[in-house]
């Protein structure tokens, strides 16, 4: 869990690289060159600094990011109910499944929010109820998305980018399913090896087209056609928000009515504040349908975004669902033997 509590010190440098990697990091020969020149220094500075950023955990890694329904995988947000004495407790079970990639403990009675992936294989409901028994929750909802509107963090550390996303900017529902061809055993070598981090050297991606008995070229066709396909949402980076001076993040929840849900949703889903935005099922004791991830540095902005973002959609009766505790945040793991040995456990 991330503790930083204020905003850290980055120079106008720092702030340029790191806003850049997030949206397209170049995948080519030497992509820290080419970074550099942007940022207007050398190679070797370029590489001193983002080494300096992994090493201080600003940057939590540098990969490929694929999009886990395109994949075949099967995806929910989940919140449980449990016993405020004992919900630290109940996260670290939850966090034992390889599939689950983020849980936060939120301020509502609602306690825990996770997300849990699976192969096609395996079955999500029976998933969730197994980490309800075992978290020993009183009560689990599951929320997957029943459409996807966006996808996607960037966090702008420079203030310059415009405050609504373009639509080519956006990782949404016809990108996702678009039609395109299954993956084949060699698409699945190569998620496998370009969803670990990026080495930080002169050319990072030699490292990994020899790890793929491939060439660069063959490696950089490879990603260019999946990112085409839907597969890969972008190749990029991830960081820690908080140690990127984004201390605060709300996951707000809308209650708007069923014919509004979509045209509210496209709205919302322009402003860059907002990473994640998406159309969930709703229950007798849960009645939002649309979800909203804001980042922001503080809380008082991310409310300021809420009232942007009333101004333009409309104003809907909402609930403001803070992080409150970090449990964990990783990347899914694709093709991986790890949830076998979960499973294992489970069984024993």
């Amino acid at each position: 869990m991330s503790t930083a509590t204020t905003a850290p010190a980055f120079d106008t440098i720092d702030k340029a690289l790191l806003t850049e990697i997030q949206s397209k990091f170049p995948v080519e020969s030497r992509p820290y060159a080419r970074l550099g020149a942007v940022a207007g220094i050398s190679e070797p500075a370029c590489l001193e600094r983002i080494a300096r950023l992994k090493t201080n955990k600003v940057i939590r890694q540098l990969s490929a990011i694929f999009d886990t329904r395109t994949l075949g995988y099967q995806s929910t947000l989940a919140a449980m109910k449990v016993d405020s004495a004992r919900v630290d407790e109940a996260a670290e079970v939850v966090n034992r499944h390889p599939g689950v990639s983020h849980n936060y403990k939120r301020n509502d009675p609602f306690n825990i929010w996770f997300t849990v992936a699976v192969p096609p294989s395996d079955s999500l409901e029976q998933t969730v109820n197994v980490l309800h028994r075992l978290a020993k929750a009183d009560e689990t909802i599951r929320l997957p998305t029943l459409r996807l509107y966006k996808i996607g963090v960037k966090l702008d550390l420079t203030g310059k980018a415009p405050s609504l996303e373009a639509d080519d900017e956006i990782y949404d529902e016809k990108k996702r399913f678009a039609d395109k061809p299954p993956l084949t055993a060699r698409d699945i070598d190569l998620i496998r090896i370009t969803q670990e981090d990026l080495p930080v050297v002169e050319r990072p991606f030699a490292v990994w087209a020899e790890q793929a008995r491939a060439t660069e070229d063959e490696l950089f066709a490879w990603s260019t056609r999946m990112q085409e396909l839907g597969y890969m949402r972008r190749f990029a980076a991830i960081l820690y928000h908080r140690n990127a001076g984004f201390l605060a993040n709300a996951m707000v929840v809308w209650q708007v009515p069923e014919a509004q849900v979509d045209a509210a949703g496209e709205q919302m889903a322009r402003f860059r504040e907002v990473s994640h935005c998406y159309r969930r099922p709703v229950y007798p004791n849960w009645p939002y349908p649309l979800f909203t991830m804001i980042h922001a540095p503080t809380h008082s902005a991310c409310m300021e975004v809420v009232n942007r973002i009333e101004a333009k959609a409309g104003t809907f009766p909402h609930k403001n669902l803070f992080s409150t505790k970090e449990y964990k945040k990783t990347r899914v793991k694709y093709f991986t033997p790890e949830l076998d040995d979960w499973h294992r456990r489970v069984a024993a």
